[in-house]
């Protein structure tokens, strides 16, 4: 039987007591859930890790009803959108720091899709490479822009 992304999610929020509906659009890597709700913020979480757990447990689910699903990204109201933007700006400023100075820059400690996201802005930038580093004694990661050689 095929995955239901919008369906499964709808379950999952129901069952734990959010009123929301969720608005279903198909993507080239997967489909966006975007979930409309009064309840955003608690949803979203600090610096968004309640959506990041719920899109992990949606997701697996998923998997479990079809191998072959999409994968789905979740999003409320916008908020991975806005924050993908100011990621997107802060890599773009980083890297003119780099260029401006020739020195490397490090930007904070960030999840495996930010750092993505970071490598994805700069990957044409023929001035920056970027590097994702182990911060030493933790399992987070960096990453390091440095001017091409």
């Amino acid at each position: 039987m095929p995955a239901q992304p919008k369906e499964t999610l709808e379950k999952i929020l129901n069952l734990l007591g959010f009123e929301a509906t969720v608005e279903e659009l198909n993507m080239d890597d997967g489909v966006l859930l975007d979930v409309k709700t009064e309840d955003a913020g608690r949803l979203i979480g600090r610096q968004g890790q309640t959506l990041t757990d719920l899109q992990y447990v949606t997701n697996r689910m998923l998997f479990q009803q079809d191998p072959a699903a999409p994968k789905a990204m979740v999003d409320v109201g916008g908020y991975r959108a806005q924050a993908r933007e100011a990621l997107v700006k802060r890599a773009q400023e980083a890297a003119e720091k780099v260029r401006r100075w020739g020195d490397a820059v490090e930007l904070e400690p960030m999840t495996a899709f930010d750092r993505r996201v970071v490598h994805q802005t700069l990957k044409d930038d023929p001035d920056v490479e970027t590097h994702s580093v182990e911060v030493e004694g933790t399992d987070k990661k960096v990453i390091l822009l440095r001017p091409r050689h």
